[in-house]
């Protein structure tokens, strides 16, 4: 069956990635690396509470660790060992792009659409982890974790996205892998497809009808029709 969405690729004005997940196969490195900073300190980890962290930024996340494993559980001692082993993983160029995203970025360029990234992820890791892979200079800006009050799921992120393309939200594609992610698009009132990587659509973001796509391909598809 053909990929298709309630709307035409003439109805959007311009697009807001989510990076990790979605831009990046970067989720799976994520998880791997913070189960061997566990394990280098000593301490308890399970892989649910990481696929519970996916789509959050550096303070929520502890929040999500201490709910699962204590209040005394030593969230910060556990971000410094993974930091470290993850900016080696991000110099190593060890996190590849996702299929699609450059083929999908041509039809964006051919379209003159601009396009903006909105990650949880700060702006110290972030712009490496793009430039790495090329896709730095083919975006027209970022919004990082780091630089909102509130992260995903509220709207703060895509807001400031939007402001950043010059674009009423409601004519913006927001393309995410999260459900935290999606959460927060709609919660902005922008168009939100889902794309799925470690997660699929929870309850709440199937009942609300947000379209699913297999692959960026399927995005670049899209907007090439």
């Amino acid at each position: 069956m053909s990929f298709t969405l309630p709307f035409a690729a003439g109805d959007i004005r311009g697009v807001i990635f989510d990076m990790d997940g979605l831009l990046l196969d970067s989720e799976r490195v994520a998880l791997a690396t913070v189960a061997a900073a566990a394990a280098e300190l000593g301490l308890e980890w399970r892989y649910e509470v990481g696929l519970a962290m996916v789509g959050l930024n550096a303070h929520d996340g502890p929040l999500v660790i201490r709910r699962h494993l204590g209040d005394d559980y030593p969230t910060a001692a556990l971000y410094e060992a993974f930091g470290r082993i993850y900016e080696t993983a991000i110099l190593e160029g060890r996190i590849p792009v996702k299929g699609g995203a450059a083929e999908l970025f041509d039809q964006l360029d051919r379209l003159a659409l601009g396009r903006v990234v909105a990650t949880s992820t700060r702006r110290s890791r972030a712009e490496p982890k793009l430039a790495a892979v090329g896709l730095l200079p083919r975006v027209h800006g970022m919004v990082c974790g780091d630089e909102v009050e509130r992260g995903k799921p509220a709207p703060d992120i895509f807001l400031a996205a939007a402001a950043r393309l010059g674009v009423p939200v409601e004519h913006c594609l927001v393309l995410e892998d999260s459900n935290a992610g999606v959460r927060g698009a709609l919660a902005a009132g922008a168009r939100v497809v889902m794309v799925p990587d470690l997660l699929q659509p929870a309850d709440d973001v199937r009942a609300a009808g947000v379209p699913l796509a297999a692959s960026l391909h399927d995005l670049a598809r899209f907007f090439a029709r």
